[in-house]
């Protein structure tokens, strides 16, 4: 039987051996594909969220620099109101690219990226990126 996203993502995030998550904060708006911010605040922003990347992982210590694996975005919101999970995983590039400056990962273009799942935490909104070799 062939498995679904959604329990492929379950299974992903379920705690097996061999999956780092790193917690990061919502991106900012400049990273959404659907804004139009000043090159120079988009800049500032890409650079200031690939480094929050880049030391969650270097905090964890892992540098296994696999050049494949699989990624789920769980963005945990403040509120339910509809969101284009296409543009939140979109918004998550720079945080890819903090991963692989990391080490974490060899080359962000072995990443499979598994659906992203939205969760409604309105004391804590975060985004926990999974990543299985």
């Amino acid at each position: 039987m062939l498995e679904t996203s959604r329990e492929r993502a379950v299974r992903v995030l379920s705690g097996e051996p061999g999956v780092l998550v790193f917690v990061l904060p919502i991106p900012p708006k400049e990273l959404s594909p659907n804004a139009r911010p000043h090159y120079m605040a988009k800049a500032r922003a890409v650079r200031k969220y690939r480094t929050l990347a880049w030391a969650e992982a270097r905090l964890q210590k892992v540098r296994p620099g696999w050049a494949t694996a699989e990624a789920q975005a769980t963005f945990y919101v403040s509120t339910n109101r509809r969101r284009d999970r296409d543009n939140l995983l979109a918004s998550l590039k720079p945080a890819f690219d903090g991963l692989v400056d990391a080490g974490v990962l060899s080359d962000d273009s072995g990443l499979t990226h598994l659906p992203v799942l939205i969760v409604v935490d309105a004391d804590r909104p975060r985004v926990e990126v999974a990543i299985r070799g």
